[in-house]
């Protein structure tokens, strides 16, 4: 029995946690229904181990086995795939349709939209690095080094270049921000010291590019994995940079509509 005008259940919004939650939920669906994101987040990557580690295409630089070199740049290659490309494209494309506007005035609050995208982002990178690390493991890859300098790589990583994506996304057309972040990805794939060392560059650009935030990530990666490194301090310290000034940028210019 109920006072009458009480309503059971309870009406009014739900606990913020659970709100997150439900949200990343749908944001990791969304995501894996997708077949063009799946192709860049997983079949690109995979297709790249498995092909310069098995055919001699392309003059990698490497030292040792082609696959211990081209393994953690293909992590670092996944962590661009979705928590760059992929979050742009699609959150540029909510942006053009009035999703973000509709969920702006939800009982969600704008930050926590972003942390359940960064949850979807997290999840598809876990399955990534699952898929990545058993084709590795199955051609041949001997991983070395501490877990935790792999994990603050892969967070700072992630931090970097979504908030890199969702400054592009927030700030660009739809279309603007489908064919940029193609480019991007693009470009970084060869000049980013994922597939080919950044040994091949000249002195000068090699020092340039070094301070980009995938050449941060598959460099340290790589020295953990294949060398066996201690805690890379210096890429590390890029891409908490490269996360600051990309998050903070697209807080502060970020548009809903």
């Amino acid at each position: 029995m109920t006072a009458t005008g009480t309503f059971l259940p309870k009406p009014g919004a739900a606990p913020l946690p659970r709100m997150i939650r439900a949200q990343a939920a749908l944001e990791t669906r969304m995501l894996l229904r997708n077949g063009e994101q799946l192709l860049l987040t997983v079949v690109i990557p995979s297709l790249v181990l498995v092909l310069f580690s098995t055919v001699d295409i392309v003059d990698t630089g490497a030292d040792g086995s082609t696959v211990d070199f081209l393994a953690p740049g293909v992590l670092a290659l996944a962590v661009l795939s979705t928590a760059f490309t992929g979050q742009a494209i699609a959150t540029g494309f909510e942006r053009r349709y009035g999703v973000l506007k509709r969920l702006a005035v939800s009982p969600l609050p704008r930050w926590g939209l972003m942390a359940a995208k960064t949850c979807a982002v997290l999840v598809t990178e876990v399955m990534q690095i699952v898929l990545l690390t058993a084709i590795a493991l199955a051609l041949g890859w001997s991983p070395h080094g501490d877990p935790l300098s792999v994990a603050l790589l892969l967070i700072l990583g992630t931090a970097a270049f979504s908030g890199l994506g969702l400054l592009m996304a927030g700030t660009l057309k739809a279309e603007a921000t489908l064919a940029a972040a193609n480019l991007v990805f693009l470009l970084l794939l060869v000049a980013g010291g994922v597939i080919v060392s950044l040994d091949k560059f000249p002195g000068g650009v090699r020092s340039a590019l070094e301070l980009l935030p995938i050449s941060a990530l598959s460099g340290g990666l790589r020295n953990v994995l294949q060398d066996g490194a201690g805690m890379p301090w210096r890429d590390l310290g890029i891409l908490a940079v490269w996360a600051v000034l990309g998050l903070g940028a697209a807080a502060r210019f970020f548009r809903w509509e």
